[in-house]
């Protein structure tokens, strides 16, 4: 086994923020996780499934968006776009090889978004509780006038004292790359992990998903107790199992 060790990615251009992340080498695809909105490469599933990579000898990356937890940057300054291609710029600079990406929550939106974008990298992916186009569906009327009138946008966080902030430049760019519009043109093998007692993201919005996947490789497994986080250990180790269902199933077109 081979210690992963922090390092930054090097930008593209000098306006662009460096990137933490962790990188573990190993077999088989590289397993990345993508987190979810205003969350970061510490959280209780990216670093349960690191050490599962560590202890099964697979290669896996866990990192921060620009303006998350160690990377640099404004979180008020970042786009859902900014965030997909912070995504890319690892695949492209860091990861060899194919790429299996597991997008929790919002990183469920990005996983499809970059599986579009890379095609010859992403061979498959697994969804935990995705949340694609939650700019369209996760606010009022009145809170997407608050955005586009002030800019920004405040609420509760239910996982943080801190006020979860959204801003308009965010909001509009999530409404500019909406992905639940028509056929998603994707063939790779899917898994997607949902509770039935997510009451951030309702389980149904998984089955539209499901639908509108053109790969014929798609399965949905729902835990009935199962909340939004899928952080409990039996919760994980169903994660887990997707992923290694995946994994098997990886071949990239030739």
């Amino acid at each position: 086994m081979t210690d992963a060790t922090t390092e930054t990615a090097d930008p593209e251009a000098a306006a662009a923020p460096r990137l933490a992340y962790h990188l573990t080498p190993g077999e088989g695809p590289t397993v990345m996780f993508l987190p979810g909105y205003a969350s970061d490469m510490t959280g209780t599933k990216a670093t349960a499934l690191e050490q599962w990579a560590q202890a099964n000898g697979r290669a896996y990356l866990r990192f921060d968006y620009a303006g998350c937890g160690a990377s640099e940057g404004s979180f008020e300054d970042q786009t859902l776009v900014g965030w997909r291609d912070d995504v890319l710029r690892l695949i492209d600079t860091v990861v060899e090889g194919p790429v299996l990406l597991v997008g929790s929550s919002m990183g469920g939106w990005i996983m499809l978004m970059v599986a579009l974008a890379r095609p010859d990298r992403v061979c498959g992916m697994v969804g935990i509780a995705p949340a694609p186009d939650f700019t369209d569906w996760g606010f009022s009327h009145d809170e997407k006038m608050t955005m586009l009138q002030t800019g920004r946008l405040e609420r509760p966080s239910g996982y943080s004292d801190a006020p979860m902030v959204t801003t308009r430049a965010f909001w509009a760019s999530g409404e500019a790359n909406r992905i639940l519009i028509g056929a998603i043109e994707t063939r790779v093998p899917v898994r997607i992990v949902h509770g039935q007692m997510d009451f951030a993201v309702a389980w149904q919005r998984s089955l539209r998903l499901v639908e509108l996947l053109r790969s014929s490789d798609v399965q949905v497994t729902l835990i009935k107790d199962g909340d939004h986080r899928l952080s409990r250990e039996a919760d994980i180790a169903l994660i887990e199992r997707a992923i290694e269902d995946v994994s098997r199933r990886c071949s990239l077109p030739s």
